[in-house]
């Protein structure tokens, strides 16, 4: 018997040093090691936020200026594209 409390010891303290707490309301953390994000109390409806886009360094003033770069015709999501560009609002700049 004192060979199963031992045992169950040394589990539960593993377990309990695996995780330092600091869990949120929904029981989730970062991992600071990876920067995931998990749950422990298996909360299906938190989900990460997305991962949003950084915005361009490539810009053109106007569609000759795109041309001359050889960018034309840009679509929406591409390095480059603006609304300004984009006269029939398409999704396609410079066409």
């Amino acid at each position: 018997m004192k060979h199963w409390i031992l045992f169950f010891a040394i589990v539960f303290v593993d377990f309990a040093v695996a995780h330092g707490g600091r869990l949120n309301s929904q029981g989730c953390h970062n991992n600071r090691k990876t920067g995931g994000y998990h749950c422990h109390r298996g909360s299906p409806s938190v989900k990460p936020a997305p991962k949003l886009k950084s915005k361009s360094s490539v810009s053109y003033r106007n569609c000759s200026e795109a041309r001359a770069a050889g960018a034309a015709p840009i679509r929406r999501g591409q390095p480059g594209y603006g609304k300004h560009l984009d006269r029939d609002g398409d999704g396609i700049a410079c066409e």
